[in-house]
């Protein structure tokens, strides 16, 4: 058991805070579902994030930007119901924010309304500060996003580091700066140079949570489906995988056809 579950019994936005000034290291996964949630919660996590890479592993798109906001509150409250210490953060999907902070704010409240998420995750820098502003000043919590941002990506054109070079490394760090005077509670770093991430981290007050950011942020995260094997054509080199489920699950699936099929299932003891 960590530190951080004898000290918080819930996590709120003020743990994270506090978890950065003790010098504790946040734990972060995504879940979709209520089992898996369940199952995360219990193992003691910090945060769950109900991200829009549901998209991709949930329904099998390519990128991020086809799910909606429906999708995103169906999640999320299957998510809730089975959460009793983390934190579930949700991510606002492509096109529900980006158009005006008015927009931002209606989607923001159906999710907290619709789903009992406790806060939502917006990508970009200062472009999207007033938008921040904005839905922070109706008593929404914001996690904010800066680096490789995947809604983003057919502006990008590719999922490589970013910000390798200085004048996008210094636009990352003013970036955080204005993120966080914005009231963001905390920023997801993503697949930037360690040394930046750093700097990041030190510069401003509030917690940052890295994803291939190096291990000089507050907190890590990582697509829970992808830390468990699930997919093993997925191989970025920040991803640690501590199972193997592409291989267990059709094994004991396997073993269940073969049982069925030789009648050895079910036996005496699992018949009434």
């Amino acid at each position: 058991m960590s530190s951080a579950q004898k000290l918080y019994k819930k996590i709120t936005t003020n743990s994270l805070y506090e978890m950065k000034q003790l010098g504790e290291s946040i734990a972060m996964l995504t879940a979709y579902d209520f089992s898996l949630a369940r199952l995360v919660d219990k193992s003691g996590i910090d945060v769950i994030l109900v991200g829009d890479s549901a998209s991709n592993v949930m329904a099998g798109h390519e990128t991020t930007l086809p799910i909606t906001l429906d999708h995103m509150i169906y999640h999320a409250s299957s998510v809730v119901k089975a959460v009793k210490r983390a934190l579930v953060v949700v991510d606002l999907p492509f096109g529900s924010y980006q158009g005006n902070p008015k927009e931002a704010l209606s989607s923001s409240i159906r999710i907290m309304k619709e789903s009992g998420g406790h806060a939502v995750k917006l990508e970009g820098g200062n472009e999207i500060a007033t938008t921040i502003e904005r839905i922070v000043g109706s008593g929404i919590p914001v996690m904010g996003h800066l680096g490789l941002t995947p809604q983003s990506i057919y502006k990008f054109g590719t999922y490589a580091v970013r910000a390798k070079e200085e004048e996008e490394a210094e636009k990352l760090l003013a970036d955080a700066k204005s993120l966080e005077n914005a009231g963001c509670f905390a920023i997801v770093l993503e697949k930037i140079p360690a040394g930046l991430a750093k700097k990041v981290s030190e510069s401003i007050q509030i917690p940052t949570i890295g994803i291939g950011a190096g291990p000089h942020t507050n907190g890590q995260v990582l697509v829970l489906h992808d830390m468990l094997g699930m997919n093993t054509e997925f191989n970025p080199r920040f991803l640690r995988r501590y199972l193997n489920l592409e291989k267990l699950i059709p094994e004991a699936i396997e073993s269940y056809i073969d049982d069925v099929k030789s009648q050895d299932f079910p036996n005496k003891e699992e018949s009434y």
